[in-house]
């Protein structure tokens, strides 16, 4: 008698959730050998000097469990850092908590302070983590859109933050109000008015303010990163999170940090002990002695600003509408005037064209909204190699 196979199975906690973009189009570029502008990774090395107090640490024997919040000598210069460019002062003991990189912060802050039935406002185009963060939770998403300002040729011009939408989605059964800036994936950086405004809008309310600043320290053209921890009324309702791969180039480390108030960072370090309850100890040694050099992060915007000009210089030799970009190591373009009948095409087929008939990868922004929002934008990275940009721009000047 042949005993009939059951396959268990569950109710799925993500239903309408499948593959991320990213990693589909990183498997795509690989299959067809184009160059991969899609997923935000640099393809250059890491100082040696990082490399050396990471191995340093394990040779010192620095291989079992730190403290569930993180070591000090990390969250210490964290909290120096934060005051020497912000101006504001996290108790390292009670106020700074040591992450499995941004993502991992960003749910443990939903999962912390998200119940059923809460509201969460995002603002799309959003990173991809940020809804099912939210469903995982039990809480319900909604999404205002940024403005998209277009040129008198139709084609998008910029984007910017939608205040009177904000506005009139707070209520009181919105509990958590999640900004990014600059902004992933169009570069948009907010300004210290934009702060004000955002305090104006929460002023009154319950509304805890989730601020996911990894990419603080790439602005450019001689701005300034303004983070909530610089605005004395957000820095009382706010999570701050912050990520050192992005700013020392070691996105594989998956190293970041949440800031936050006393009485936000005991229930996130409720969630955190039970998340991951702590993070790589020869890492955070590691970090923690370069962090002490301040240089880095400080010429971080003209490491990247050459960079971008670079590859902008060459799109500007195509027919390719290049957004504004001053955040992020990312560049918007707009491909709608292009002379090739694939400038109808979707953003996402688009892209897919783009990388297996062109050799370039690159990331519609259509993938950043719940609903797919079709704009003709796709979203560059530009953290890479000098002649990896020269060759990724050759190709495109054939379009």
């Amino acid at each position: 008698m042949t005993v009939p196979r059951i396959s268990p199975s569950f109710p799925s906690r993500l239903p309408n959730v499948g593959t991320t973009v990213f990693t589909v189009m990183s498997a795509l570029a690989a299959e067809h050998q184009a160059i991969n502008l899609g997923q935000g990774f640099p393809d250059f090395p890491c100082d040696r000097k990082l490399i050396s107090s990471v191995n340093d640490a394990m040779l010192a024997d620095r291989n079992q469990y730190p403290p569930m919040i993180g070591i000090a000598e990390l969250r210490y210069g964290i909290s120096e850092k934060i005051k020497s460019l912000y101006g504001h002062y996290y108790d390292p003991e009670s106020e700074i908590t040591i992450t499995a990189g941004g993502t991992q912060g960003i749910l443990t802050t939903i999962l912390a302070c998200v119940s059923p039935s809460d509201e969460v406002i995002i603002i799309e185009p959003a990173f991809d983590s940020y809804q099912p963060s939210i469903e995982m939770a039990g809480g319900k998403t909604i999404a205002v859109s940024l403005e998209v300002r277009r040129d008198a040729n139709g084609q998008v011009a910029s984007y910017e933050i939608p205040w009177d939408a904000l506005a009139a989605a707070i209520n009181s059964k919105t509990r958590l109000l999640m900004i990014n800036s600059p902004h992933n994936p169009t570069g948009m950086v907010w300004q210290k008015a934009d702060l004000e405004h955002l305090a104006q809008l929460v002023k009154n309310t319950s509304t805890l303010i989730l601020s996911d600043e990894v990419y603080e320290h790439m602005v450019y053209d001689g701005a300034a990163h303004h983070s909530v921890a610089s605005h004395p009324e957000l820095a009382t309702r706010s999570f701050l999170i912050s990520s050192f791969g992005k700013t020392y180039h070691v996105t594989g480390w998956k190293v970041g940090y949440v800031a936050a108030p006393l009485a936000l960072t005991k229930e996130f370090r409720k969630v955190h002990q039970f998340n991951v309850f702590t993070i790589n100890t020869p890492m955070q040694y590691g970090l923690a002695s370069y962090l002490a050099d301040a240089s880095h992060y400080l010429n971080l915007p003209a490491f990247y600003q050459a960079k971008r000009d670079f590859f902008r210089a060459g799109l500007e030799k195509t027919l390719f509408k290049l957004l504004p970009t001053p955040g992020t190591y990312f560049q918007c373009a707009d491909y709608s005037a292009l002379n090739i009948t694939q400038a109808k095409l979707n953003e996402a087929d688009f892209c897919k064209w783009l990388t297996t008939e062109v050799g370039v990868a690159a990331i519609p922004v259509s993938a950043f909204y719940d609903h797919p929002t079709e704009s003709g934008v796709i979203r560059f990275c530009f953290a890479k190699q000098e002649q990896t940009l020269a060759t990724a721009l050759q190709r495109l000047q054939s379009l």
